[in-house]
């Protein structure tokens, strides 16, 4: 049996197969992501805290995600993407009980660090699964189904949690997440390998062979050669505003917006923020697709940036729009956001393929620097704007208030759309 598989690369359906054990985790730790967004009053109450101070606690989870990047990288180019998501995903489960449990703010931010730093291993690890499971052509729609992987935990995030919460409380969802998470741990072990060698098929990619031999020197040297190349500079800083523009709004700030100003319930509110997450995840298949497609990435990647900037400004900065023209604006910004799939075929193209795993790392950090930066930067602008109405408990945002603090992602958004003008084209090819 393995003599004949040996013959050629593996199916398709194995490769799914392998790199869906990495998108549990994705999945998993997409929901951690934003379920403070429908946990707004509850932590507020439970903590008794300000917009600051919860932009805070929710960004934690970033903190530790963002520290994590490079080291993730650099773990998935030696010890190898298997042990990574594996190690990733206790951790990650530990996390949601402490969490769960937590007392006070300070151990719930304690929760909310181990949370992160332990997913942020799931998208580089999936990535570096897809590079050596799957043909050249198929990076950029593997790219975009994991969107949909990470959409479907953020929408598990939304109503199903809070119909769960209004029965049994926060505490208890964290801690039932918590168990489910180990026995994802337990499929990525069992089920899960570094390249198709280990299943008896040929290896896509010489490249892909994980080695074990881990050189502080090495490290440095590519991390050094990575910067050599124009994009890597400017994949740091252009896709957080797109990730951090959906996240921010999806993930924290939107469901008390969307109550407060449109007269939305909590729920009605948290099914339109799941509903710019499905959004998301078909832009992010449509733009890969397109992509592989085309021979294309800086085309499109400029279209989702100004496709975002354009209907996000409509939606958040002008008060009083009927319902069906901020949903419809809303829905549009979060399809074209996703465009940033792109970033990562992009990086990848753009230095050797021994280095993908690093370079991944790298720009996911750019990346999720988008919403870790922004949650805590809008709830400082909605503070300083507050004129101390408050409503059981909670501090309540005039429409001035949010429209601050929601134009600093798109000031993001706008110098996104000027450094495009200078990615390199990679015609969807990888360098040598």
């Amino acid at each position: 049996m393995n003599a004949e598989r040996s013959a050629g690369a593996p199916p398709i359906h194995v490769a799914w197969l392998v790199w869906g054990m990495g998108a549990l985790l994705y999945f998993v730790g997409f929901f951690h992501r934003v379920a403070p967004a429908v946990m707004t009053g509850e932590l507020m109450r439970e903590f008794n805290i300000s917009a600051v101070a919860l932009g805070n606690l929710a960004s934690f989870y970033f903190y530790s995600y963002v520290a994590m990047q490079i080291p993730t990288g650099i773990l998935a180019d030696t010890i190898g993407p298997r042990r990574l998501l594996s190690l990733g995903a206790v951790v990650a489960a530990i996390g949601a009980i402490v969490f769960a449990i937590a007392p006070n703010l300070a151990w719930a931010g304690v929760g909310r660090l181990l949370i992160g730093g332990s997913v942020a291993v799931a998208f580089v690890g999936m990535l570096k699964l897809a590079g050596c499971w799957f043909p050249m052509n198929y990076y950029a729609m593997v790219s975009g189904m994991a969107v949909t992987c990470r959409v479907l935990g953020g929408i598990m995030a939304g109503p199903p949690l809070r119909l769960f919460m209004n029965q049994f409380g926060w505490r208890s969802a964290m801690m039932i997440v918590a168990g489910l998470t180990l026995g994802v741990a337990a499929l990525i072990h069992g089920l899960a390998r570094d390249n198709p060698s280990e299943k008896g098929y040929a290896d896509r990619l010489p490249v892909c062979r994980v080695d074990r031999h881990f050189s502080i020197g090495a490290v440095a040297a590519g991390m050094a050669e990575i910067f050599h190349y124009r994009n890597s500079w400017l994949l740091l800083v252009i896709p957080g505003s797109m990730t951090g523009s959906v996240l921010s709004f999806c993930g924290l700030w939107g469901v008390p917006f969307l109550t407060t100003h449109y007269g939305m319930t909590p729920a009605k509110a948290a099914v339109l923020a799941s509903a710019m997450m499905v959004s998301m995840a078909a832009g992010g298949l449509c733009f890969g697709w397109l992509s592989d497609r085309s021979g294309k990435r800086k085309p499109l990647f400029l279209l989702g940036c100004f496709g975002a900037l354009v209907p996000f400004s409509v939606a958040l900065l002008i008060e009083g729009l009927p319902i069906p023209i901020l949903v419809a604006a809303l829905l549009i910004a979060s399809f074209c956001a996703n465009a940033v799939v792109i970033t990562f075929a992009i990086a990848k193209e753009s230095v050797p393929a021994r280095l993908s795993g690093t370079i991944s790392g790298m720009v996911n950090m750019g990346t999720m620097s988008g919403p870790m930066i922004l949650q805590p930067a809008i709830g400082w602008m909605l503070d300083f704007k507050w004129h101390g109405h408050m409503e059981a408990g909670v501090r309540i945002y005039s429409f001035e208030a949010y429209r601050a603090g929601f134009s600093l992602m798109l000031a993001w958004l706008l110098l996104s759309l000027v450094l495009l003008i200078f990615i390199r084209e990679t015609h969807c090819r990888q360098i040598v």
